[in-house]
């Protein structure tokens, strides 16, 4: 726990930092956190705040950044939040059009790099309807069974499903004409929670399959489109914190590409409330320790679909890309429920 005293000339002193990008010293401590305090006694403080691991001095200096763990105190006890500018809003509003949501995920993606001009990411949504118009199975091979799943819209998704036994042709047919007959239209989902309860007409063996199909068909369409769109990330190598140090940003660009890495970040973001803030490897992602993520779940009709997004350094104005990010996923809530995926 932090004094007044100490909280404010740390608050000071990563408000400077991130305004300036140098090391900040006791001198400008002192002129701009309104305390009236010895030279002595900021160092004193300074000290203690470097003891509990809020801030470091870098070789080169005789002034202090922040560490990692300093900025998780700063953005969850001493950061004052800016309201967003109206002409931002706006400026989101007439971009976000619910005619065409995969537009709208773009846009927001592109708008959340313009404002904040670090990288901007969007999770796509969710599919929370996994219906089948019908299903074939097709035998491959002794135990190998090609798996074909029809979507209401008439898209076609292929599985290749390894089954215990081998299975006839006429088997197959049976299994396929009894779940086109009973479930056609219905969620992959639903069927799947109902089958056992329901077939006790059907032998054992071939529910094993059908089992085995209809989790195949779920992996199917989920896996579908793009699972997330980034833009800006070109923007980093504007950023002096990033484009400085080579294995950095590496680092980084390595996180775009490894997309379990990315969508584990943003996974996170859909189990949470509101705005949360990732800093270095927090996440449990290895992620630079100079790179922060501030992630917000977006929703249709009340229920959580995907998360946006801001990639950027820990160096960031929080004040301004929080509401930015917040907005942004309000706003895309509103569009897509007007206009559901």
């Amino acid at each position: 726990m932090l004094d007044r005293r100490a909280q404010k000339l740390l608050k000071t002193l990563i408000e400077r930092y991130i305004t300036e990008g140098e090391p900040v010293g006791s001198r400008t401590l002192s002129k701009f956190s309104g305390l009236d305090l010895s030279p002595a006694t900021i160092r004193n403080v300074m000290s203690d705040l470097e003891e509990l691991g809020f801030i470091t001095s870098p070789h080169t200096s005789a002034g202090r950044v922040p560490t990692p763990a300093g900025y998780r105190f700063f953005v969850d006890s001493l950061l004052v939040v800016k309201p967003l500018a109206s002409e931002q809003i706006h400026r989101l509003e007439d971009s976000l059009q619910p005619d065409n949501p995969q537009r709208a995920v773009q846009a927001a993606s592109m708008l959340l790099a313009q404002l904040t001009r670090f990288a901007g990411v969007v999770m796509a949504p969710r599919r929370r309807s996994l219906a089948f118009r019908a299903i074939e199975f097709l035998k491959l091979s002794e135990r190998r069974v090609l798996l074909i799943v029809v979507t209401p819209g008439g898209d076609v998704q292929n599985r290749i499903l390894f089954t215990e036994r081998e299975y006839s042709p006429a088997e197959l047919v049976e299994a396929a004409n009894y779940l086109n007959q009973n479930y056609s239209g219905q969620s992959i989902e639903d069927v799947r929670g109902r089958l056992h309860a329901e077939l006790h007409d059907i032998r054992a063996d071939i529910i094993g399959l059908m089992s085995a199909a209809l989790e195949a068909g779920t992996r199917a369409v989920a896996e579908t489109g793009e699972q997330y769109v980034i833009t800006g990330e070109r923007n980093l190598l504007a950023v002096r914190d990033l484009s400085s140090d080579m294995t950095r940003l590496r680092q980084l660009f390595e996180l775009f590409e490894r997309k379990t890495s990315l969508l584990q970040i943003l996974d996170f973001s859909l189990r949470g409330q509101g705005v949360q803030i990732f800093i270095g490897g927090e996440s449990g992602v290895s992620a630079p320790d100079d790179v922060a993520v501030v992630t917000a779940p977006y929703k249709v009709d009340g229920e959580v679909v995907g998360t946006v997004g801001v990639i950027g350094p820990t160096r960031m104005a929080y004040d301004q890309v929080i509401p930015i990010v917040d907005v942004t996923a309000k706003l895309l809530s509103s569009a897509l429920s007007q206009n559901p995926v």
